[in-house]
């Protein structure tokens, strides 16, 4: 758990495959965001109670956020969003591959206040074609990026041995993520364990030339 000064972000990992479930709260309107619903959930639903506990504010879910279409991130989306009523929201070229119908749609570079919950757009070809990461902006310490499956500790995400798509995914991974953010960015991956852009810059020329 992290215990930042607006928000608190919370995780578990569900499943036989270790998906990553991310729940954003704000301390002052009690605005909870949910970052992939994939699979399990009543642990999901257990996890957005119990961020009651850190708020003076009634908690409230404004948005569940899928980072890209794949099986293993969705089997609890249509239970979560019928329980919570919380419109859903993906990246605009990934809506027709998600079998939950996406209420707001997510283009590049866009900055969205879900509340007081504030969170960038940032889309990563490749592993998806509409594949997005979401970046938190804290004002007093270092960012916080939900990458999905597009950067874990060690490389990027699988794109099947296709070059083209490993191209594009290397690409925007170097420019608009290893480019535009410092090395104290904390990286919330799909699966696994985090890391950190500083822990991660020596590398990229290595999975550059191992081509994955």
């Amino acid at each position: 758990m992290y215990n930042l000064p607006g928000l608190t972000i919370r995780t578990i990992s569900v499943s036989e495959t270790n998906n990553n479930v991310y729940i954003l709260t704000s301390k002052t309107s009690g605005a909870q965001v949910l970052i992939d619903a994939a699979d399990d959930a009543p642990a999901i639903l257990s996890l957005l109670a119990d961020a009651q506990e850190d708020t003076d504010a009634t908690t409230h879910v404004s948005a569940i956020i899928t980072t890209h279409s794949h099986w293993d991130h969705v089997r609890a989306l249509g239970e979560v969003k019928e329980v919570t009523k919380a419109p859903t929201a993906a990246g605009e070229d990934e809506i027709e591959a998600i079998t939950v119908p996406t209420d707001i749609a997510l283009g590049h570079g866009e900055v969205r206040s879900f509340e007081d919950i504030e969170l960038e757009v940032i889309q990563l070809r490749g592993h998806t074609l509409g594949s997005i990461a979401l970046l938190y902006r804290d004002p007093r310490g270092p960012a916080h990026l939900f990458s999905g499956d597009s950067l874990f500790p060690g490389g990027v995400g699988n794109t099947e041995d296709d070059p083209d798509r490993f191209l594009s995914l290397i690409t925007d991974v170097t420019e608009r993520i290893f480019d535009q953010l410092p090395d104290s960015t904390v990286v919330h991956p799909g699966h696994g364990n985090g890391t950190t852009l500083g822990a991660e810059r020596p590398h990229l020329a290595q999975w550059k030339a191992r081509g994955w």
